[in-house]
């Protein structure tokens, strides 16, 4: 039973092809189907979160923290009587632009494309869904559901809010230029998002070595859930000190995602939206409690500072980004070096910037080595 405010499956904006109903699925089910068996997802796997694929084979992947989200996403929504599968559908798609190399390869093509449009992950994960799977015979892309399309566009600059606007008037873009707010589910994805990446950065952080343990313990958020953790196991100073890393992040991902459920059902019965329409022209609803909100900024803060911006992370940055901007420039100059479909588009920055955006890691490290004779990251 969904709450009135959710995105009913039987009440969907549609499609932008018509298609007939598929039963026993909904429309949300179909839409989380489509995206699963899509190539864009199956390439998420080596694509790169904050360790490049190569680096371990235990360190999160894109793939990994999509389905992190997504169980995240789903445990709230059951919570809050929302859509369960189209919070999947939304969690499972919302990395699909993710270029190679996380954060370093998006800016490095966003540089590239500077005078062509900019690169706009978000946008692009969205351009993935509409355009550019190509699995069907009567359309391209996935053909998703407006609503299940409005959450994969968290982020979108006016400019390109403009254009897709022009493009499809009503569509996913409109929000940006009006002000209003996506789905509950869409604002629950968001926030589950955080949760994951947060949590499992630590986890990830811890083991490479770029993080001790002790200097969690300046982080006032993790210091409580550990001290609570060895409280409830004193036996757990005497083991690995993996469990106790362990134990405070699977007590702070319960913590954040009660909080979020709390504040939310708070925020819910205060505002009493009539219907989803109500929601759209209602501020955020789905957050976390102030004093939570303020923690998890201040351990964001830390990450920020002591894994994002460590050494080591930042040297893995500067490499990936040289592979990138020289991958864009010899295909930008030899568009035959890719395949014939990308080759033949009349917009060769923007084909160029597609196919590169959907390389996973490794093949772009190969086929950087074969443009330019060199290998980038020596194993």
């Amino acid at each position: 039973m969904l709450a009135p405010w959710a995105c009913h499956p039987d009440r969907s904006r549609g499609r932008r092809v018509v298609q007939p109903p598929a039963p026993p699925r909904d429309e949300h089910q179909r839409d989380r189907d489509r995206i699963v068996h899509s190539m864009a997802f199956r390439r998420l796997v080596y694509k790169t979160q904050v360790f490049v694929n190569h680096e371990g084979d235990l360190y999160r992947t894109r793939l990994t923290h999509s389905l992190e989200v997504a169980q995240l996403a789903r445990s709230a929504a059951r919570a809050l009587a929302l859509g369960e599968d189209l919070v999947e559908a939304i969690a499972l798609a919302h990395d699909l632009g993710h270029t190679p190399f996380g954060h370093a390869g998006q800016d490095a093509l966003h540089e590239c494309m500077r005078d062509h449009g900019g690169f706009e992950h978000n946008l692009q994960s969205l351009r993935v869904v509409d355009r550019l799977e190509q699995r069907y015979p009567g359309f391209d892309g996935l053909n998703l559901t407006f609503e299940t399309r409005e959450g994969i566009l968290k982020h979108c600059s006016r400019r390109h809010a403009e254009e897709l606007e022009a493009a499809e008037p009503g569509g996913p873009a409109r929000r940006f230029l009006d002000g209003t707010q996506p789905s509950l589910e869409a604002q629950l994805v968001n926030l589950a998002d955080e949760i994951a990446y947060t949590a499992h950065d630590i986890d990830d952080g811890v083991r490479s070595g770029l993080l001790e343990p002790g200097q969690l313990e300046a982080v006032p958020l993790v210091a409580r859930l550990r001290r609570e953790a060895l409280e409830a196991h004193p036996g757990l100073a005497a083991m690995p000190a993996r469990r106790l890393l362990f134990e405070t992040l699977r007590r702070l991902i319960s913590a954040l995602v009660d909080d979020l459920v709390s504040a939310t059902d708070d925020a819910l019965r205060a505002a009493a939206p009539a219907d989803v329409d109500a929601v759209r022209r209602s501020p955020p609803l789905v957050r976390f409690g102030p004093g939570v909100r303020a923690e998890l900024t201040a351990l964001k803060r830390f990450l920020f500072a002591a894994l994002y911006r460590h050494p080591q992370v930042a040297g893995t940055t500067e490499r990936a980004r040289v592979v990138v901007v020289e991958l864009f420039r010899a295909y930008l100059g030899r568009p035959h070096e890719m395949p014939e479909d990308f080759a033949a588009e009349a917009d060769r920055p923007r084909a160029v910037a597609d196919y590169i955006a959907g390389m996973t890691d490794r093949f772009a490290l190969r086929e950087h080595q074969r443009l330019t004779g060199r290998v980038a990251f020596p194993l």
